[in-house]
């Protein structure tokens, strides 16, 4: 079976993967959350934590060299696989509290916005 035409559709469902977890995130840290309640406030904290630590990992991954004999099609689909895994295991991280980031995050916005 050639797979070798779908290599664009990956590429695109990628991209707009991407591109959409982004524009939710900043649409979500975009609000005002003077008038958040603590469970509106922890949330927007645990997602941008998420959001860290998939960055951090697709970081560290650029590092790892890449091996040539894969054709674009498997790579496309390889590069959405492995950011699909990237961002679950960050999201559990964040869910279990490994890092602690989005509790810092949010106790300095509960006193930015208490003050």
């Amino acid at each position: 079976m050639d797979i070798s035409n779908l290599s664009g559709s990956y590429s695109d469902l990628y991209t707009s993967t991407a591109t959409q977890s982004s524009g939710k995130l900043e649409g979500e840290l975009g609000s005002d959350y003077a008038k958040a309640t603590d469970e509106e406030l922890m949330d927007a904290c645990k997602k941008f934590e998420s959001y860290f630590i998939e960055q951090m990992f697709k970081e560290m991954m650029k590092s790892i060299p890449e091996s040539e004999d894969s054709s674009s099609s498997m790579t496309s689909l390889k590069d959405y696989m492995k950011d699909n895994l990237v961002q679950e295991v960050a999201s559990e991280s964040t869910q279990q509290d490994n890092l602690g980031l989005a509790q810092i995050l949010f106790n300095q916005m509960k006193h930015n916005y208490e003050c």
